[in-house]
């Protein structure tokens, strides 16, 4: 799924109106009866007190509409008009007159210096004050009532964005924006959905197709993408019959000191699993035993240290080469693997301890194969490219050093964003539980996996960065967060595949009243 900027969704309004001969005031509509379907939905006529809190803009007339068809349907509505300026939209003032019109109760014009509105537990506030187009520091006044909807616990569902969000930049101060329970997005997600510092802004969100021009959506390009199982499967590379070992590659992991050999072990086996056709592992000499005895699938080589590795040197030619874990940062060690870059052609995943020899080491940066795939944790993105303002700082940071150096960057979080040059592309696999030790050379492990079977550097990224955590998600039920370690996601890897292909269980669905509104506004125009 594309994430489009405000821009684009702006130009795809314009768009859709003209090639379908609609006004924006319709499009509108559409929008509106879309929310209010959604709460009719579930709510199926139930009388719990609805405050509908529009602004003067285009999301206030979106308001609108939702708080009209909820009023025409018997719904206990409250509707406000949060009336700071005089800069009312066009579109607002024609559903302003509009819901006047279905109702004696005419939406309370809030002047910004009165009592808050009463707002009760139980109650549901539809929050429609600002949109993608807020392009003014929200006053205090607001600031206040948006403090108002979270001091009374209610249920808040925000149209679009939550009010106060801009799409491009994080707020100074949070209590400029609502806290939603729940966010209906028109036609696309947000980025700001995805990122650390403004995802918790929304608990949930959710995207509603409004009809845009489908052949807008599908020829856009965006600089965002949602990765998901079904931008994931026509990734997915099919075995042929007379296949054997040498077809899916032969995959190098090179890393481990003392007392941490473990990583190497984790990263090892999870390309085994995602589907190496053979995997060596190269170590001190410590760990040849450690890795022999655990994992009697990979064959190894062993430096001539017995703790560290001092000089990466090796008689085989591996397909792909996942490098860095436990490997540590002795000086002997980054001069090995400064000496190392200096020869080497194959492809490369860089993980933990060789991103932070390149840190410290910033001119071997230069040295790096094109197409390496680095997969740093923040702070070792921190040491990698320099502190960040915020979150869109360091995108462009990521971005810029992947556009220099001609690599890609897996910067690993709640989403994980694979980023290569201009592109981010955002994970919506995993969960919490994988916040423990070794996660981290698993997922190494398993992109270094799938480049060895084939797959090109940034494809084996995103695949693999997907695949990681469905293997958490699908296990997740039998360890919970806390109890979930490495070595389990490793073995959630296999379900992961094969829930590639499995169908959704059917679910019972209870039939529910057509919105008759709906369908004679819409006059067949929605594209379901």
């Amino acid at each position: 799924m594309k994430i489009f900027t405000k821009d684009q969704i702006y130009a795809g309004d314009e768009l859709t109106a003209k090639k379908q001969n609609i006004s924006a005031t319709d499009l509108m509509e559409r929008a509106g009866i879309e929310i209010f379907n959604w709460l009719h939905r579930r709510m199926q006529g139930a009388q719990v007190p609805i405050h509908v809190f529009c602004g003067i803009g285009n999301n206030g007339g979106d308001g609108l509409v939702v708080a009209r068809h909820l009023i025409t349907h018997g719904y206990n509505v409250h509707t406000y008009v949060v009336n700071c300026s005089t800069k009312r939209s066009k579109d607002f003032l024609i559903n302003y007159d509009r819901i006047k019109n279905v109702t004696k109760e005419w939406p309370t014009l809030l002047d910004c210096k009165e009592d808050f509105p009463a707002i009760n537990e139980n109650d549901i506030i539809v929050d429609a004050v600002f949109g993608i187009g807020i392009n003014r520091p929200v006053g205090e006044w607001v600031k206040g009532l948006f403090n108002h909807f979270k001091d009374s616990k209610a249920y808040t569902l925000s149209v679009d964005v939550p009010s106060g969000l801009h799409t491009d930049q994080v707020p100074s101060d949070p209590e400029t924006v609502v806290s939603a329970s729940h966010t209906l997005s028109f036609q696309t997600p947000k980025l700001v959905f995805f990122l650390p510092e403004t995802a918790n802004y929304t608990e949930q969100w959710e995207v509603l197709d409004i009809g845009l021009d489908p052949g807008y959506l599908v020829e856009t390009q965006t600089e965002a993408e949602l990765i998901g199982k079904n931008e994931v499967l026509p990734l997915y590379k099919p075995r042929e019959k007379f296949s054997h070992k040498g077809t899916f590659g032969h995959s190098l992991i090179i890393g481990g000191s003392y007392g941490k050999i473990g990583a190497v072990t984790l990263a090892s086996k999870a390309a085994l699993v995602s589907g190496a056709g053979k995997v060596t592992a190269y170590l001190p000499k410590c760990g040849y035993t450690i890795l022999q005895s655990s994992l009697p699938e990979a064959m190894v080589i062993t430096d001539a240290n017995e703790e560290y590795l001092t000089n990466i040197t090796f008689d085989i030619t591996p397909t792909v080469i996942g490098i860095g874990v436990g490997m540590g940062t002795e000086e002997r060690t980054i001069k090995a693997f400064t000496k190392f870059l200096k020869t080497t052609k194959t492809p490369l995943v860089i993980d933990a301890d060789a991103i932070n020899c390149l840190a410290k080491s910033k001119e071997t940066l230069k040295l790096l194969p094109e197409f390496s795939v680095l997969t740093p944790h923040p702070k070792e993105l921190e040491r990698l490219i320099g502190k960040w303002s915020d979150d869109f700082d360091k995108l462009k940071k990521t971005k810029a050093f992947s556009k220099k150096y001609n690599v890609i960057i897996v910067l690993k979080g709640a989403n994980t964003i694979t980023v290569y040059k201009e592109k981010l592309f955002v994970n919506t696999t995993g969960n919490p539980g994988l916040a423990t030790a070794g996660t981290g050379d698993v997922l190494t492990g398993v992109i270094t996996g799938l480049i060895s079977q084939g797959y090109e550097p940034l494809i084996a990224a995103i695949f693999g960065v997907y695949l990681h955590g469905r293997a958490a998600d699908v296990i997740i039920e039998d360890f919970g967060y806390q109890s979930l370690t490495a070595s389990d996601v490793i073995n959630g890897i296999a379900e992961a595949y094969l829930d590639l292909f499995s169908s959704p269980e059917p679910q019972e669905t209870k039939p529910t009243q057509e919105d008759e509104t709906s369908k004679s506004n819409d006059k067949g125009q929605r594209k379901k």
